[in-house]
């Protein structure tokens, strides 16, 4: 599903227009991306939590070389489905 196809779902099931529904998803992504910036953690109970975790450096390789090159430390978002997410998905 792209976001078009999301959006169309979302106007659909809350009976709104698609203008509206185009607004509300673009301020929830960008209201958890600017929390996620702040180092916060985003819990939407039932669905899941957002946050942004720091990854140690680590050894890698150029699968075109074979080189060994050094992958620095980084900070990455992290999403970790809710307990009722995962029943649904079951």
């Amino acid at each position: 599903m792209n976001k078009a196809e999301l959006i169309n779902a979302i106007s659909e099931k809350a009976k709104k227009s698609k203008a509206s529904s185009e607004k509300f998803l673009d301020a929830l992504t960008e209201t958890i991306s600017e929390e996620l910036t702040k180092g916060n953690k985003v819990q939407l109970v039932g669905f899941g939590s957002f946050e942004v975790r720091a990854r140690a450096a680590r050894k890698g390789h150029n699968p075109q070389t074979n080189q060994e090159i050094r992958i620095p430390a980084c900070k990455a978002p992290v999403f970790k489905a809710g307990k009722l997410l995962k029943e649904k998905v079951k």
